[in-house]
């Protein structure tokens, strides 16, 4: 006699219930079911939700974000700075050598160094070409060249006029009448700075010239311009770090001997930075927006359908009318042609149990067809309401509740399958 095989502990057995089952779950296909519900406040909020979505596509995605075009940032760009400005004192005459340090062939960006030295000799920065120097510094002109170029569209720009005459010799920035002409006043970058010119040279200071350049190359290039904006860089309510200051040695003989003055400079620097981006109509993009415009549309079915099946007054009833399942029998010759008559919408399915029941007897006079039944809806519960509610028709019975449908009607028909 052979012996019992031991049983697998419990934990096994449901674990091997769990994969089977998942693994069964794995091939089912899910469908969606359409249920139109009656209920105006809900319906409201279903197409305010899809207005909100579609207006912030459109405006804000598409229109201010310009969100079908491909992009390019940052710039490759190149800046040339350039200072005049000539002023006297009673024994000498400054220019650009004398005020402008480092000069400028050793460095792009510009360093206008306003009064004066705070070291000796007193010789070199006497105190009246200071007094000089603060009064004729803010009409010192900047000429800030600048040329920006975005590879990925092969667009080159530059911010001066291109005229052959002596427009350059006689113009001044101006943000309507001469944006194309580069030259700045010292005093006019500072003012628009938010400074006060006399404090900020006295104690240094670093001043931003930003240029952007953000162009929209779908319109002609007249429409990309250059945007000016100035503003202090240096941290000014800081003691410990305001202001700006550097130092720098000259270098002469006295009697034979090499002497060196070691000089620490007070002034105004200057940095210009450049940034921006340009963008142009691109077809993947475009495509990719639309479709999440279209996806996100989506959010307001969830969301009704979350309102639906949570807050209603009958939500029980929305469950079991919004999910179903089918199920099929393997062996059973009338399934494929049960099936394929539900895809096509000719019949409704019959009222007979998921699987055939073996243990049931034959009656006389039946074929062996009507013996297997084809497979029918399978509903999740025997709910009796074959009519989807809404609480604006009320919670008592009515008579939209107590008939039932004619589809409803036709799933309790024995002999809907002979309708194919």
């Amino acid at each position: 006699m052979a012996a019992a095989e031991p049983k697998p502990p419990a934990g096994v057995a449901a674990a091997r219930r769990l994969a089977r089952g998942c693994w069964s779950a794995f091939w089912d296909y899910e469908t969606p079911k359409v249920i139109v519900v009656k209920n105006r406040r809900l319906g409201v909020v279903y197409r305010l939700v899809q207005l909100l979505i579609l207006l912030y596509f459109v405006w804000y995605v598409f229109i201010v974000q310009k969100s079908y075009q491909d992009r390019e940032t940052g710039p490759e760009s190149s800046v040339i700075t350039k200072v005049k400005g000539i002023t006297s004192s009673e024994h000498k005459v400054w220019d650009v050598e004398e005020y402008v340090k480092p000069p400028e062939p050793r460095e792009a960006a510009c360093s206008a160094s306003s009064p004066g030295s705070r070291s000796p000799p007193p010789r070199l920065w006497e105190p009246a070409p200071s007094q000089f120097l603060g009064k004729m510094a803010p009409n010192f002109t900047i000429l800030i060249k600048n040329s920006i170029h975005y590879p990925k569209f092969q667009f080159s720009k530059g911010n001066i006029e291109n005229r052959k005459d002596s427009y350059l010799k006689r113009c001044m920035f101006d943000e309507v009448l001469h944006l194309y002409c580069p030259i700045f006043r010292l005093g006019f970058i500072v003012e628009r700075a938010g400074e006060n010119f006399t404090e900020l040279a006295h104690t240094g200071g670093v001043i931003g010239v930003i240029i952007n350049w953000d162009c929209d190359l779908d319109l002609p290039a007249s429409n990309c311009n250059p945007k000016y904006s100035f503003r202090r860089l240096d941290p000014k309510h800081i003691p410990a770090s305001s202001g700006y200051n550097f130092r720098f040695a000259k270098y002469y003989k006295i009697n034979g001997s090499s002497t060196r003055t070691l000089i620490k400079a007070y002034g105004i620097r200057i940095d210009v930075i450049v940034h921006g981006q340009a963008g142009k109509f691109s077809l993947i993009p475009t495509i990719i927006n639309l479709a999440t415009a279209l996806t996100s549309i989506g959010v307001g079915s969830f969301l009704c359908d979350w309102i639906l099946l949570t807050f209603m007054n009958k939500n029980k009833v929305y469950s079991h009318k919004k999910y179903d399942k089918v199920c099929t029998s393997k062996d059973s010759p009338g399934s494929w042609p049960v099936t394929l008559a539900l895809v096509l919408g000719q019949a409704p399915p019959p009222p007979c149990p998921c699987s055939a029941d073996p243990s049931r007897p034959q009656e006389e006079g039946q074929s062996q067809a009507q013996v297997i039944p084809p497979p029918r809806p399978c509903p999740t519960s025997a709910l009796s309401e074959q009519m989807v509610d809404t609480p604006d028709r009320g919670a008592g019975p009515g008579p939209w509740a107590s008939e039932p449908s004619q589809q409803d009607s036709a799933l309790t028909d024995p002999r809907g399958l002979a309708q194919l």
